[in-house]
């Protein structure tokens, strides 16, 4: 059994670590509402430019002329895996999931006769991609120094995809991230860059005419949209990320309570016992005088 001494200690442990956990709550909740806001303003403007280039990729679908990033190479006998977590722990399940989809896709493949080759983006990814499949990894991306993601973050991991693109490393990309939905819920998804995959539009029945060519216009647009595509997938992240952390944080600033009490309800018994075998003592010894 404990002494009161040790229980004492580990309840004034318990609550330093109570007012660590609430104020990492109350961080996580006041970047959250910054990060939902630009995930949330994204999405219109990405949805909208997807529509675009839905457009312009049916009008030259199966066209010899069809730029690379759209026709592909002709075979998907390599996948690149881009594995996009957070720098940092303590939010749950969050970087978590997002591997265990990546390492799902990467075994199926796998086992399909593939190669796979991943990048990370983040250092929770890249450790726990590693455990598995270091073997796979053909590089890393640091965001630790970066303070708030820009569209200039999804720019340089778009032209480090893109060149590798280019060199022929790969046939096929799909970028792994996490969709933020509520401060509960966080999806994580897997989304195919490269070939472009644009998904058909209801209701788009508008003709264009586009000067130039649709072929020269998607040469342009494409590479923007892979690095739209990974910008959109940070800010998820970023939302996702904070979601995770506040959810966290609140249960463990709950379960450090629940400890505290239980702790104190122990301290107190054991000091009441001591009290009243001090007390027994004192009478015997007063009773064999």
């Amino acid at each position: 059994m404990p002494s009161l001494k040790d229980l004492k200690n580990r309840i004034a442990s318990v609550k330093s670590t109570r007012k660590i956990t609430k104020a990492m709550q109350m961080v996580a909740a006041a970047k959250l509402r910054r990060a939902q806001e630009a995930a949330e303003s994204a999405r219109p403007y990405t949805e909208r430019f997807n529509a675009v280039m839905a457009g312009l990729a049916a009008s030259v679908a199966g066209s010899p002329s069809a730029p690379r990033l759209l026709a592909g190479t002709g075979s998907d006998k390599v996948h690149l895996l881009v594995v996009m977590t957070a720098e940092r722990g303590l939010c749950g399940g969050f970087n978590g999931n997002i591997a265990k989809l990546a390492k799902q896709r990467a075994a199926q493949l796998i086992g399909e006769g593939k190669t796979v080759k991943i990048l990370t983006v983040g250092k929770k990814g890249r450790d726990s991609m590693r455990r598995d499949y270091g073997q796979l990894f053909v590089g890393h991306v640091d965001l630790s120094s970066v303070k708030q993601i820009s569209y200039g973050t999804a720019q340089n991991i778009a032209r480090d995809v893109l060149g590798r693109f280019d060199a022929g490393e790969f046939d096929v990309a799909t970028i792994f991230f996490a969709r933020f939905e509520n401060v509960i819920s966080q999806v994580p998804t897997a989304l195919q860059v490269i070939p472009a995959a644009f998904d058909e539009v209801e209701g788009e029945t508008t003709l264009y005419d586009y000067e130039p060519s649709e072929e020269a216009i998607l040469n342009d647009l494409l590479p923007r949209g892979v690095a739209t595509q990974i910008f959109a997938a940070l800010l998820e992240n970023n939302a996702s990320f904070n979601g995770a952390q506040m959810s966290a944080m609140d249960n463990a600033t709950r379960n450090a309570g629940e400890m505290i009490e239980k702790l104190t309800i122990e301290y107190n018994r054991s000091r009441q016992a001591v009290i009243t075998n001090e007390l027994i003592e004192i009478i015997s010894g007063a009773e064999a005088l």
